[in-house]
Order: C-alpha cells, then structure tokens, then sequence
C-alpha cells in the first residue's frame, strides 16, 4: 500500500512531564535533586508541601481531575507520605503555581514542557528513577518516572516528493523545548502569531538560515 503521509524527521522538542518545585526551593534544598536515586527524600520535605486539603500529607498539585496521570501511582510505587490535589484546570494549577513563587512558598506540581508557562516561571523537574518499558504495566504502583515524548514532523507523502523547497525547509526544522516555550510565551502575551515569529527569527538567524534549501 503507498504511504499518503511520512516523518520528515524530529522537531528538537522533547516533551517532559513530571513533577516540578520552584527554583528557588531546590536552591535550597539541593538533596530534594537527588530523587532519581533517592526517591523518598521526598518525605522529608512533606511538611512543607503540606496544604488544608493535603490531609496532614504533602500536596502534589494535578490539574483537571478528568486527566489521566501517573502521580498517585507514583505516590504508591516509591512509598511517598503525599497526596493527590486537583486544582481543577491548567490555569488554575498556573495561578497556584505563579502565587506560591511570588510569595516564596513551596509548591510541588504536575508540569510539563514546552509549554509557554515554562518560560514565565523558574520551575525545576525533580527526575526520578528513568522510565524503561513494561515500568508502568501495573497503573495503581508505579515506580518509575514518566516517559519522554520525542515530536515528529508528519508531512503527505505528495508534499515530501513535490520537489518543493518549502518541504527542505520542514524537514531541516529544528528548535528547542526553550525556542518554543519563548515564542508561545509571546503570543500568550498579546503579541500576534507574525510579530512572535518575527521576534524569534530576528534573534536567531543562524538557525533558521541552516533550514533553508543550500546552494
């Protein structure tokens, strides 16, 4: 059967979602870095994660209750004195979170990236012991951390063989998690999708000169 569509190769991003804690806490409190070894170094921050709807537990903030996450399997599978809060929405996990850094205060969240609120905030992924497959097969003990996401370019398989220089463009595209977190960043604040683009393309010409068609 022809393939009508192909990977034109990746995008540079990686997806990481996880758990993230304000910069400034794991500034100072370097060992709370060290759970991809010492997952339960987490307990003895629980305290200070601890929230009136935390249960005397540390809180871990998710988002919609709706969204399947891997956090209280987590919770189990590494043994954690934490619980599971849902803040109800994206944007309500982004005030919490925004707050918490404006007053100095701990927060321990389920993040991810790219994402334009990365770029807003000084967020630290706490990495925990690498995901390999079958680490997740039982979804209620879970002791490892999530998985990342690698994003492909998918392009018709007509485009790809159109002889097209706009598909060596696509296909030699490549930017960073923080590329893209800069110019999300810029349309969600009020800058227009070709202003936000211009912004970027005039501070990095190398990289996007090294898209284009050569010779």
């Amino acid at each position: 059967t022809d393939k009508t569509a192909q990977d034109a190769g990746q995008t540079g991003n990686e997806g990481i979602i996880g758990w993230y804690i304000p910069k400034f806490f794991a500034d100072a409190n370097p060992d709370i870095l060290t759970t991809k070894t010492n997952p339960q170094i987490l307990n003895k921050y629980a305290d200070q994660f601890k929230t009136s709807e935390s249960g005397g537990k540390g809180q871990i903030l998710d988002g919609d209750p709706s969204f399947v996450t891997q956090d209280q399997a987590m919770i189990n599978g590494f043994g954690l004195n934490f619980k599971v809060v849902y803040s109800g929405s994206e944007a309500a996990s982004n005030k919490a979170i925004q707050s918490a850094i404006d007053q100095q205060k701990p927060i321990l969240a389920y993040y991810y990236t790219p994402n334009w609120f990365s770029a807003k905030v000084a967020l630290v992924h706490l990495e925990f012991p690498a995901y390999t497959p079958g680490c997740d097969a039982n979804k209620t003990k879970i002791a490892c951390d999530y998985p990342p996401y690698h994003l492909n370019k998918i392009v018709s398989t007509k485009f790809a063989t159109s002889g097209s220089p706009a598909y060596t463009v696509i296909k030699n595209f490549t930017w960073t998690n923080d590329d893209q977190n800069s110019v999300a960043a810029d349309i969600t604040g009020s800058m227009s999708d070709d202003d936000a683009a211009k912004k970027w393309l005039d501070a990095n010409p190398d990289k996007w000169k090294a898209w284009l068609p050569q010779g």
